[in-house]
Parts: structure tokens; sequence; C-alpha cells
């Protein structure tokens, strides 16, 4: 036995060595695809990092241009000079709109600052805001009409105004300019019939409900409509010595209704006189009596009226109806070293009280109020920066808010 095992010891031997050899390559061959495949993740992981380097680069580049683009538009909106105001607009105590020549600005913390949101051609010569969001602007001649319903972010063209007449609206679509009626946001504009002989705009509160001012030959007839013009009853008539040179009519609900004569003028002076009824016309209450050297007696009233409540100021400045109760005026004086004043009533005009400030600013008056408390005043000046002054206790005190630019010089 031990000589056969001697006899093919060298055979079994060199059978061991193959094997071993064997095994070994397999070993290194695995070995080998081991690190190839490590090779290939280790791409792939590279070119991921790669792609995702390529991508957050793309992406912070695309975030830079946009940004880019975004201060270079807020930068062309911000170097808009807001000069001589020419309109204004409140949504509340906070916010709102102004305009000027070819701007629109807004502010949401009751005029401390000002965002211009609009830069275009033209005069400004109206803003009404609905709510918040939904506002409008007429522009410059040709009454260009301006809407926006994300508060002023986007301005666009909602068509032409077809008059020069006080501009609401009573929803996202219908809307009036003195007797127009558009029904389609001011893409078209549909006539409501009004009185012969109407001195100014005739206004209606909505669809049925219409007042108008007119004229004969020494009286003065304030009419109203419950059809939407078909018909037209006289509610008030009053005799007159001085006849109208125009009529301003306001409303705070259908039977309300505020209705400024307006009459002569001489001497930088203009008079004139307010009514109010908020029962459809059945009682009348005068407001103001504003008779004058220059301009004569007030509208209404006999040469030699003196009694009866009177504005400050030697002619009308701008009336704001807030409600039933609460209307305020400005007043202006030419002659006067501070020349606008402005006065109120919060009982529907049953008594009137003059506001003991005055300011600065022999141009257009403007006023706007968010309520019986929170109003704005702005006085303008050809020759001097326009001044906002805001109240927060119904007109007893002014605080000045804000001065805008000095008027751009003639070249």
């Amino acid at each position: 036995m031990t000589r056969l095992l001697k006899g093919k010891l060298p055979i079994l031997l060199v059978l061991f060595l193959i094997l071993l050899a064997g095994c070994q390559q397999n070993m290194e061959s695995t070995n080998q695809a081991d690190k190839d495949s490590s090779l290939v993740n280790n791409s792939s992981t590279a070119s991921d990092h790669r792609t995702e380097e390529t991508t957050s680069n793309q992406t912070v580049k695309s975030t830079e241009e946009s940004d880019r683009k975004s201060k270079l538009t807020a930068k062309t909106l911000t170097d808009v000079q807001m000069g001589k105001v020419t309109a204004v607009r409140s949504a509340d105590s906070q916010s709102g709109w102004i305009g000027g020549e070819g701007w629109i600005a807004k502010t949401e913390n009751g005029g401390e600052s000002w965002n211009v949101q609009y830069q275009g051609t033209g005069t400004i010569n109206q803003l009404f805001a609905l709510n918040g969001e939904d506002v409008w602007a007429t522009l410059g001649q040709g009454s260009k009409l301006l809407g926006s319903t994300n508060g002023g972010r986007n301005w666009t063209v909602a068509g032409k105004v077809p008059n020069d007449g006080f501009l609401h609206f009573v929803s996202k679509e219908e809307g009036f300019s003195a007797n127009e009626r558009t029904t389609d946001g001011g893409k078209t504009w549909t006539p409501l019939p009004i009185p012969k002989y109407t001195v100014g705009d005739a206004y209606f509160h909505d669809r049925e409900h219409g007042w108008a001012v007119t004229q004969g030959k020494d009286e003065i007839e304030v009419k109203r409509t419950i059809d939407g013009g078909k018909t037209w009853r006289i509610v008030m008539s009053r005799k007159t010595v001085e006849p109208l040179s125009n009529a301003l009519i306001r409303s705070a609900g259908t039977d309300d209704a505020w209705i400024e004569c307006i009459g002569g003028s001489g001497m930088t002076q203009t008079s004139y006189s307010l009514f109010h009824t908020s029962n459809g016309g059945q009682s009348w209450q005068t407001v103001l009596a504003n008779s004058t050297a220059g301009g004569g007696p007030a509208p209404g009233f006999q040469m030699d009226y003196t009694a009866g409540p009177k504005n400050a100021g030697s002619q009308p400045g701008p009336l704001y109806v807030v409600n039933r109760k609460v209307t305020f005026m400005g007043g202006q004086c030419m002659a006067c070293d501070k020349p606008n004043t402005i006065g109120w009533t919060k009982d529907g005009g049953k008594t009137w009280v003059n506001g003991n400030q005055s300011f600065d600013g022999y141009g257009e008056e403007l006023v706007a109020f968010a309520d019986a408390d929170h109003g704005w005043l702005i006085c303008t000046d050809n020759t001097k920066p326009s001044e906002m002054y805001t109240t927060s206790d119904g007109g007893k005190h002014w605080r000045k808010t804000y001065t805008f630019e000095r008027p751009k010089q003639a070249s």
C-alpha cells in the first residue's frame, strides 16, 4: 500500500497544483470584476454630482436673472418722480392709491411710504376702489380706463370712459360714469336717459336709482328716477337769484343724495350751497349756504340771506361722502397764506364743523376718507411739492405724513 501511494504521489501533487492555480485565477477575475464595478459606480456617482452641479448652477443663474430683471423693474418704477398728485382713493385706513403725471402708487402703511405700481403717459384724472383688490383709474385725454384685480400689482387697459363724470363701480363688472353704464368692466358703455336742462352730471347710484339737477329761468329743481331714467320726478324746487354754473351729486344709498349747487364767481370767490336727503327727497336739510361778495348769493337763496352754516374758505373744495351721516368738504381761499381747509358734518347735515387747521398749496385740494375717523388730505401746488396729511380722529387733528417730490422744471 505504501508503495502504491509513493508511486501515485507525484500525480496527486500535480493535480493539486493545477486546482490551486485555477482557484487563484477565479479569485483574480472576481477581484477585477469588483474593481471594474467599483469604477463604473464611481464614474456614475461623479456624473450624478456633475449633473447636480450643472442643474444647481443653472438654477442659480436663472434665479439671479429673475432677480436682476425684478430689480431692474423695481428700479425703473422707483425712479418715477412722484411729483404733483392729481387723484387719490383709499381702500381702508392703511391702504390706498394716488396718481399723477403718468404714474400710480400705492401705500400699505397709511401714507408713510409709497410703491409706484404703474408708469405710462398721460395724467391720472380719477381713481376708484371697490375694495382692496379691484381698482380703476382714468388716464389722460380720451379717458383711457385702467383696471386692476390684484390691488394694483398689475394694470391693464379695461376700456375707455365716455365722459369726465364721477366714476364708480358697484361690482367688478357694473359701473357708472355720470349717466353712462357699463356691465362688462368698462369695455362698453350705454347711456341712461336724463332730464332736459340738466346742469353738471347726473348721478346714478345703481341701475334704477338716479338724481339730476336742472335749471329753469329763476328756479333750481332736483329730480329723481327709480326706473333707470325712464321717468323723472321733481323732489326739490327752490327759487334762486344766482343761476347755476355747475352741480355735483354724491350718494350713500338708494334714498340718499348730497346735492352741491355751484353759483357765480368773482374776485377768486365762488358761491355754493349743499343740500342732503336721506329719504328719497321727501325732506331736505340745508347743509351749507356759502354766499360771497364776489360770487353773489348761494344758489337757492335770496340776495339778503345770511343765516345758515358756512364752510370755511371763499370757494368750494372737494366733497367726500362717507355715509348717510358723515360727509367732509374742503374749502379754499386763494387770497389767504394757507389756502386749504376742511369741514364736516356727522349728523346728516344738521350741524357743520370747520376744522381749526389750514394748509399750504395753491393748487387742487384732494380728499379721501376710509371711514368717519380716518382720512387723507393732499394739498398741491405748481411750484412746491404736494403734501399729504392724515387724520385718525375725524378731522380734528391732522399730521403731515408725506412730502412728494418737487415739480419738474420746464427746460
